[in-house]
């Protein structure tokens, strides 16, 4: 009789010891979260801590618990801190206890999302479902879950560049058309980039100068489009935002949709940071005209407090979107019924064809926290934003260099050496980083260097907007003193 294990599998030998080592990681990942307000938001790496992840390729098997307990003390204390409460550099959510187990449920289950008859996409089109009802899209819209609003952006111009030349792009390329797109000086470079890739080119990417508000300038852009096209281009997409990254700036996208509807342009929105807001009566009215967009980028990980990633591409023409991308193959062939049963799958609406279960964390997520709860959650970051922009102008030694629209406030120190503000600042803010207590960020506005604090952690509280207040006018003390 063959021993059942003659298959050299990958399963443990004991599964009642495995069990055990999996409820100590487990117990230890709770504890982490449980205790987070304890341990310094950031520290540097130890040189040795580097180099100890320098090895060469194991051939020989370690235990998993030794390997438990290298990730504890070489990997946990020195991951970037955007779980803790004073995370506040860059706009990254802090995951919640119940994002971390459904990704433990998908990451055992290993479902590929890339087609197929199976429950797993039937819960993503679940949360596409609850997406277009968040954004007033019709049932005709499609939606993917991919890495993050960069991938999402990228699909939504591939999918405006078909719907401008038609589907013979895909084989015949960009031949002699002039494409030309806008977005504002302040949007994400992922933009840049989407152009790049897309093989139509930075240099047909106009940066539409910004207002007093760190908003688009809609007069500046309807001028820029009458410029392209006298001398002979074709304007074909405009990037509107809604949240940018320095300031959390929100275009006025009823004014740009009524723009783009004028000129016969694809209209999306970069809501990487602030799309979510809808989900908060106070913020959804600031987003007004999201819901007259041909496609929608956001990501969950962030104001949704998903683990990463899960970002997401809306399109309001599904079927364009489909033929944006569907590629038949023999080994991708569709039957009316079995397990290749099913079609269209996600696969046709993007670039992968292996896909994880990303849908899961959201799904479960909204399930558990609700939409009016989160919603709730989003309006306290941003009311978070306004106190500490109060805190800021009530501070004679700190200064506000932009007005906060969402959650996102950039402010400097007024060091007497005024020449050096820059430099100054940017050391100010590592040393707060390197402090443990509270992590903002820097940004560049108007050639002043401000540091800039996010507020998108749903465990941010004033104890840590008063931390950050209280740390910047210690340190900066401490750095005029030396």
């Amino acid at each position: 009789m063959n021993d059942e294990r003659d298959g050299h599998t990958l399963d443990p030998e004991d599964w009642g010891a495995f069990r055990s080592q999996s409820h100590r990681m487990l117990d230890d990942m709770l504890d982490y979260l449980e205790q987070l307000r304890t341990r310094p938001v950031w520290q540097p790496i130890p040189a040795e801590r580097r180099t100890g992840f320098r090895e060469p390729l194991p051939q020989q098997p370690t235990e998993l618990n030794e390997l438990h307990q290298r990730f504890m003390q070489e990997v946990l204390p020195y991951a970037v801190g955007n779980a803790h409460p004073g995370f506040m550099g860059w706009v990254h959510g802090g995951g919640t206890p119940v994002g971390m187990l459904a990704e433990m449920l998908a990451a055992g289950l290993n479902a590929n999302l890339g087609g197929r008859d199976q429950m797993p996409i039937e819960v993503e089109k679940q949360v596409l479902h609850w997406v277009r009802e968040l954004f007033g899209f019709p049932e005709s819209a499609s939606g993917l879950f991919v890495t993050g609003a960069s991938l999402a952006n990228f699909i939504a111009l591939l999918v405006a560049r078909t719907a401008a030349l038609g589907e013979t792009v895909r084989v015949d390329g960009l031949a002699e058309h002039r494409l030309v797109a806008y977005t504002s000086a302040g949007a994400h470079g992922c933009i840049t980039q989407a152009m790049e890739l897309a093989g139509i080119g930075s240099a047909a990417l106009r940066l539409i100068p910004l207002n007093d508000q760190f908003q688009m300038d809609i007069a500046a852009l309807e001028q820029a489009i009458a410029n392209d096209r006298a001398a002979g281009s074709t304007p074909f997409f405009i990037a509107a935002t809604s949240g940018t990254v320095d300031v959390g700036a929100i275009d006025d996208l009823d004014a740009i949709a009524d723009l783009a509807r004028r000129e016969r342009l694809w209209l999306h929105i970069d809501g990487a940071l602030g799309a979510l807001g809808m989900l908060s009566p106070d913020i959804a009215p600031r987003l007004a005209g999201i819901e007259r967009a041909d496609s929608i980028a956001f990501d969950f990980h962030k104001w949704g407090q998903a683990p990463y990633d899960a970002g997401f591409i809306l399109v309001r023409d599904g079927e364009l979107h489909r033929r944006t991308f569907a590629s038949p193959a023999a080994y991708l062939r569709r039957e009316t019924r079995g397990i290749a049963a099913h079609s269209p799958w996600p696969c046709d609406f993007g670039p992968d064809l292996s896909r994880g279960f990303r849908a899961l964390k959201v799904w479960f997520t909204l399930k558990t926290y609700g939409a009016a709860q989160l919603g709730e959650m989003i309006s306290g970051t941003c009311a978070l934003a306004r106190y500490l922009a109060e805190r800021v102008a009530a501070t004679p030694e700190l200064e506000l260099l932009a007005p906060v629209a969402l959650n996102v406030v950039c402010f400097r120190y007024r060091f007497p050496d005024s020449a050096d503000s820059n430099r100054l600042n940017a050391e100010l803010a590592v040393r707060l980083q390197e402090g443990g207590r509270v992590a903002p960020s820097t940004t560049t506005l108007h050639g002043t260097l401000a540091i800039r604090a996010a507020i998108v952690n749903h465990r941010t509280n004033r104890t840590d907007i008063d931390a950050l207040i209280d740390s910047s006018l210690t340190c900066a003390a401490a750095m005029m003193r030396a």
